[in-house]
């Protein structure tokens, strides 16, 4: 019996962020019947691996070396070789370029995924690496982009044409992120349950695109402003990477250990979304966000910076607040408005768990996805054959 189309996904590395959760839940969620995946990691993979439900899916991992590793090409032909894919998906710059070794594989079908940058490009402007985009761009058959500030990037910088550039929103786990009903929840100190606590929190590596300084910045000028709050008000960061040392400084440094949990890496992040009231997303750079998606569904006000992907999905004075980017004060204004006006809160709150519920959904992702892939493979799904009946008779 013929098996089905393979899907090999070529990344950077497989750990916690959201990249590699969207790749997650669209293999998880692929009906097995209609594609296999592979997962092939330029460099490692981590216990994040283990969040891959769909049985036979291979991560593979060639172990690069940092800096300029010819033989990771070698590696990966070789791995391509014997699995024999019918796709190969590569996502953003860090594994584009591992596209060319594909030319030595007849027939193989080439998709890029662009799913926001990183500190060293985050406007998308470097010269260097748009010489390397644009002398790739005829190899990939389709591009998707995850927001539509990426898909006019892609058209007007990397002049991508438009019938190779596909928009495809990711989606949020209706199930598992949901509104918290009654109290505050557990997973975190005593002092974040009490009754007349508002919990500020962020969700994200910590890493320097991600730009939690700000947030910390921000509650510091909030005390400063109004002293009263601080027996109220509790910061909450949720992640682990490489500035969580130095942020944990800082924090002691403003006078705040007192009221900030650093959680670093944890797995329960549907209950600490819960534990939350407002939700801040202070990044210098995005795609679409899946913690933005997530706290969304868990009916949170959400406060983010206006770059990116994120006014996309937050209204401005409807579902949260878009602030310019390093600009704490301007967070700290929003945060003290937000933090005396619970209906506000509850407003802005409601607003955005009808929009994720509206737009946001991962069947409907999934579904884009492989459609993507039966368009390249030539590959007519039973919905479309049912139409073209319909329509010759």
């Amino acid at each position: 019996m013929n098996q089905p189309p393979l899907v090999a996904h070529i990344i950077y590395a497989l750990g916690t962020g959201g990249l590699e959760n969207g790749l997650v839940n669209i293999i998880n969620r692929t009906p097995p019947e209609r594609y296999r995946h592979a997962i092939i990691c330029l460099t490692k993979a981590d216990n994040f691996a283990n969040r891959i439900t769909l049985p036979g899916v291979q991560v593979i991992e060639l172990e690069k070396k940092p800096g300029h590793d010819f033989g990771v090409y070698l590696r990966l032909w070789r791995v391509l070789r014997h699995l024999r894919p019918a796709v190969v998906h590569t996502r953003n710059l860090a594994s584009l370029e591992m596209q060319s070794v594909t030319l030595a594989l007849p027939g193989v079908r080439r998709v890029q995924g662009e799913h926001g940058r990183d500190i060293h490009d985050l406007d998308g402007s470097n010269r260097k690496y748009n010489l390397l985009r644009k002398a790739l761009r005829p190899l990939i058959h389709r591009y998707i982009a995850v927001s539509k500030d990426l898909q006019q990037w892609l058209r007007d910088t990397i002049h991508v044409p438009e019938q190779r550039l596909v928009q495809i929103y990711n989606g949020v786990d209706a199930e598992k992120f949901v509104p918290y009903s009654g109290g505050k929840p557990t997973g975190v100190p005593e002092t974040f349950r009490e009754e007349d606590t508002v919990v500020v929190g962020t969700v994200g590596r910590l890493a320097e695109v991600k730009n939690q300084s700000m947030l910390v910045e921000a509650i510091a000028e909030l005390f400063s402003r109004s002293p009263h709050l601080r027996e109220r008000v509790r910061l909450l960061l949720v992640g682990g990477g490489p500035l969580y040392g130095k942020l944990e400084q800082r924090i002691g440094q403003l006078g705040l250990t007192d009221i900030v949990c650093m959680t670093g890496d944890r797995e329960d992040i549907s209950a600490l979304l819960q534990a939350m009231d407002i939700f801040v997303l202070p990044s210098l750079a995005e795609g679409i966000s899946n913690t933005v998606l997530e706290a969304m569904a868990t009916g949170l006000p959400v406060v983010a910076t206006d770059v990116g992907g994120n006014p996309e999905l937050v209204d401005d004075g409807i579902n949260g607040h878009l602030v310019p980017v390093n600009d704490h004060m301007a967070l700290a204004r929003v945060l003290s408005d937000l933090v005396e006006n619970e209906s506000t809160r509850e407003r802005m709150g409601e607003a955005g768990l009808e929009r994720v519920r509206r737009t946001f959904n991962w069947d409907r992702a999934v579904d884009n996805y492989l459609s993507v892939y039966d368009a390249l493979l030539g590959i007519q799904t039973q919905c479309e054959t049912d139409n073209n009946v319909l329509g010759n008779e």
